[in-house]
């Protein structure tokens, strides 16, 4: 049965929005599931698409950087360098051809058991708290959008995977 509720650790609110999250990161695994190196790395029938590989490793990374938004914590240079940078010198995502989908979703695991265990420290007052996030021009949001905006980032990009894996298998 699908519902939105969260784990029995979680206030209901927080759970709820936890839960988004979580649904699109499963989700997510069982699109690319048994997906070869070859698809991984695909970028499109002109060869000019962000690749499956690439989109993975930008959710890690946008959902890393919110993980310590809602920390209210510096985000670590070990991190920067193991799941950014956010984009390449071109101003596009960084290219990752020749990861592994085991060794990307090693990695995204861990972002999400990083959330998961924030999300049982969070009540529902705190989703009202304010956080800066952006590249170039700051913005502010609550930590509850910056959740709905995890899940929806997710649900996103799955649509450009999609659409990726059919042009790869025609």
């Amino acid at each position: 049965m699908f519902d939105l509720k969260g784990e029995s650790n979680m206030t209901p609110v927080v759970g709820m929005f936890y839960s988004t999250v979580k649904e699109n990161f499963e989700r997510l695994k069982s699109i690319i599931q048994g997906m070869s190196q070859e698809e991984l790395d695909y970028h499109g029938p002109n060869k000019e698409l962000n690749s499956t590989g690439q989109l993975i490793k930008h959710l890690a990374y946008i959902d890393i950087k919110w993980v310590y938004r809602i920390k209210g914590e510096p985000f670590p240079d070990a991190f920067e360098n193991k799941y950014g940078p956010a984009l390449d010198k071109n101003n596009r995502l960084p290219n990752v051809k020749g990861i592994s989908l085991q060794e990307l979703l090693l990695n995204y695991e861990q972002v999400f058991a990083m959330f998961k265990s924030e999300c049982i420290g969070l009540t529902d007052t705190d989703l009202d708290k304010v956080v800066t996030f952006g590249h170039e021009n700051e913005k502010q949001a609550t930590i509850r959008w910056g959740m709905w905006h995890m899940a929806d980032h997710s649900r996103y990009h799955q649509a450009h995977i999609n659409q990726l894996r059919k042009w790869y298998s025609s």
